[in-house]
């Protein structure tokens, strides 16, 4: 187990060598920590309007969409002018969008890195151009002027994915998988937090076996999966580290008549209603660690307008406990009447 489990760590910490850290700015007089220019926003311009970029992962994913939704209504409520985009899961896109934005010469840009070494230098430039950048839900790993970063605590949230795994292959143990997004700092920290805890307290009649990359595509999850159950049909249990991967993993276990579990990551409507339908896909979904997307998204814009308004934020990382729901968690809180 140990020796299996070092050689899975290796490859997660050689994907993550990609992605290294963002750091921060500083409002005060053109002038950031890392010795970047910053807008000059003191307190005493109350009255004054903010224009402020916002790029969300995909507009594909419900995740975001409920991201979106939250800095939308929070913009509308503290008077912040939000120009909001899809980054299409694509780094250059993200790129083109950070680019349009420096050229509008907004007051500060916000985004959910999704390829940390893609959109690095377009950030670096904003950063050059004096316009402050935020990151929220995946931070980026690969510069040092990130003011400040807001989402899930995820190695946290995979170390929860491994205790619940385990605790659902019960006594006589069997096969845990993991499908992976290593171009995600999220999914990389999710994937890490749950190897460790493998590691620690796996028993001995546990195995885990990590399935690539699904790319946040459901598609290729679902081809993964596939694959998988014809080389181990016997599959106990799958933790996705993203509800996508859950979509297509669930497709792939239906159709192959497998009884493998699905242990998800998100927290998505989608999830709650699978989860919750017992008789139907509640059989296989049966777990889920959730995020938090309207507070990520209140939370980052409120971060943002402090900053503009004081020169400060609350800290630089400010993480967002994740929690597991299952059928019995969604009964005691009447997830399904809201």
């Amino acid at each position: 187990m140990k020796g299996k489990l070092l050689s899975l760590l290796l490859c997660a910490v050689m994907s993550g060598i990609m992605l290294a850290g963002c750091g921060s700015g500083d409002s005060g007089a053109k002038e950031s920590s890392a010795g970047t220019d910053k807008k000059n926003v003191s307190a005493e311009e109350d009255g004054k309007s903010y224009r402020v970029g916002f790029i969300v992962g995909s507009r594909e994913h419900v995740f975001y969409n409920l991201i979106e939704d939250a800095i939308k209504e929070k913009c509308d409520e503290i008077g912040i002018e939000a120009l909001c985009y899809d980054g299409e899961l694509d780094a250059n896109v993200q790129s083109n969008h950070i680019e349009n934005l420096v050229a509008q010469d907004v007051d500060a840009i916000a985004l959910a890195t999704v390829d940390a070494a893609g959109v690095g230098p377009a950030i670096e430039a904003a950063d050059a151009a004096g316009i402050p950048v935020f990151t929220f839900d995946s931070p980026c790993t690969t510069v040092d002027c990130i003011v400040c970063h807001v989402g899930t605590d995820n190695v946290k949230g995979g170390e929860l994915g491994a205790q619940e795994c385990i605790r659902l292959l019960g006594d006589k143990g069997g096969t845990a998988g993991i499908i992976g997004n290593p171009a995600s700092s999220s999914c990389l920290d999710r994937e890490n937090g749950f190897l460790d805890i493998m590691e620690k307290e796996a028993p001995d009649n546990v195995e885990v076996s990590f399935n690539g990359n699904y790319q946040g595509d459901a598609n290729i999850a679902a081809s993964l999966v596939q694959d998988w159950l014809t080389a181990d049909p016997d599959l106990g249990v799958i933790f996705a580290t993203g509800d996508p991967a859950c979509t297509g993993a669930l497709a792939s276990i239906k159709a192959a008549g497998a009884d493998t579990l699905i242990v998800g990551y998100d927290g998505n409507p989608e999830a709650i209603k699978a989860i919750y339908a017992q008789d139907e896909d509640g059989k296989w979904w049966v777990s889920e660690i959730s995020q938090n997307p309207p507070l990520i998204g209140s939370t980052i814009v409120e971060q943002v307008y402090k900053y503009l308004k004081t020169g400060k934020v609350d800290a630089k990382n400010i993480p967002i406990e994740p929690y597991i729901i299952t059928y019995e968690y969604i009964v005691d809180n009447n997830l399904m009447s809201e």
